[in-house]
């Protein structure tokens, strides 16, 4: 069996928005720390794809996810140029882009454990055919943890690396950018499983259909 047409659209769009990042950002040690996650992401997903393929909602809300990561890379998040246009349009004092980040970081990975606890986790099925009550609580709660993980490793990376981490931290004189930024992850993820819990049910049985 070949690779998934999915998966082979995943790259086709996915590889030009990272050959761009990498030609000239800001500084390639910024660019690597934040890019880090969809080099190892993506071959993972590619490898694991046999086993364990993903719902099309998913690798959608992937490679949306990649392409935020990538352009934080380029230009660093506290110099994104949408944060820019909308730091003059609403009057924000700093960039916010890497809110939008943040929020993807729990937007995105509440879809993917959901997906994960329902196809290889009891809590698919309470007994008459409904997701137990639990799931909700759990995937919010590890992406709030994933997020928390995210902000030790930005700390230890700026323990490490000193002034050199700065453009990665993006704090931009905010004492309290990393309680914001879990918060964001926080509120991403309550949001996803709001919005989009009907489309991944459905996202799923397709996928299961057309196995």
């Amino acid at each position: 069996m070949g690779m998934d047409r999915r998966l082979i659209w995943f790259c086709v769009l996915l590889i030009p928005v990272l050959g761009w990042s990498v030609v000239r950002p800001h500084d390639y040690f910024t660019w690597f720390l934040e890019v880090v996650p969809v080099l190892i992401g993506v071959p993972l997903m590619l490898v694991m794809q046999k086993r364990f393929p993903f719902s099309t909602l998913l690798l959608i809300l992937l490679w949306l996810h990649s392409v935020v990561l990538i352009v934080g890379g380029h230009y660093t998040y506290a110099l994104v140029p949408l944060g820019e246009w909308a730091k003059e349009w609403f009057g924000w004092t700093r960039n916010n882009y890497d809110k939008i980040g943040h929020f993807a970081q729990g937007f995105v990975p509440a879809i993917l454990t959901r997906e994960i606890l329902l196809r290889t986790s009891p809590l698919r099925d309470r007994g008459d055919g409904q997701p137990s009550r639990w799931l909700g609580f759990l995937v919010v709660s590890g992406c709030l943890a994933f997020s928390a993980c995210y902000e030790l490793f930005e700390w230890l990376t700026a323990v490490t690396s000193g002034e050199a981490a700065e453009a990665f931290l993006g704090t931009q004189g905010d004492p309290w950018d990393t309680q914001t930024d879990m918060a964001m992850a926080l509120v991403g993820a309550v949001c996803a499983l709001v919005v989009l819990a009907r489309w991944h049910d459905r996202s799923l049985a397709k996928m299961t259909e057309r196995k």
